[in-house]
């Protein structure tokens, strides 16, 4: 077994994996368990909060116990500006933006970019799948989402410590919001059109952090 240092304190067994599929990128959460309330270290993006009107609706369910699923994206470009500019200009939103190595916030804190108890728009409406919430669509209203900066290059590799502020963002969730079930990719809700987080996303890595951090 080989061990990852996330930081001082955290280690992960690392296990290599083959044949990765983001279209099947899925996990139920346990529901006879729930982690401790955390604290995320984040900080608001300068300017998203302009763009709140014109790419977030008001949940169509309740705030805390509507939320059912927490879907994983990956940018498909390399900085957090360029990921806020779709909110800038009002094609899409997202609730946290993980940045990437090459930026100064990467190993400090993720972007806060949408509020919770608003629906980012970060699933087209008509997409579903039947393992997520009986195949309900509208997704954004009763979901929250998570965007890493990656490009989805083969090149491109997610840092150790996205993939454990990804996973704790999730764990934050999963305290918070009692009926929060399902973590699932883009690609599996929307595969004709998708493939984040991608083949480079170490999917049952980013499990096991969620589940024992």
């Amino acid at each position: 077994m080989v061990y990852t240092i996330i930081d001082l304190f955290v280690y992960i067994p690392y296990t290599p994996e083959t044949m990765r599929d983001p279209q099947k990128y899925q996990l139920d959460l346990p529901r006879d368990r729930r982690p401790s309330p955390i604290k995320l270290e984040e900080m608001l993006h300068p300017g998203v909060k302009k763009t709140w009107p014109k790419c977030t609706d008001i949940r169509s369910v309740d705030p805390i116990d509507g939320i059912k699923a927490v879907v994983i994206h990956a940018t498909a470009g390399s900085t957090s500006p360029g990921a806020v500019s779709v909110m800038i200009a009002g094609r899409a939103s997202f609730h946290w933006l993980v940045p990437s190595e090459i930026e100064k916030q990467h190993g400090r804190y993720v972007w806060a970019c949408v509020p919770e108890d608003l629906a980012a728009w970060h699933v087209r409406k008509d997409k579903s799948h039947p393992d997520v919430y009986a195949g309900k669509n509208n997704v954004n209203h009763w979901s929250l989402g998570i965007e890493v900066v990656n490009t989805q290059k083969d090149s491109d590799h997610f840092s150790e410590w996205q993939i454990y502020m990804t996973a704790l963002i999730v764990q934050y969730c999963w305290a918070k919001y009692p009926k929060l079930e399902y973590i699932v990719s883009h690609a599996k809700l929307d595969p004709e059109r998708r493939t984040d987080p991608g083949v480079n996303f170490p999917w049952e890595r980013f499990k096991d952090l969620v589940l024992n951090i």
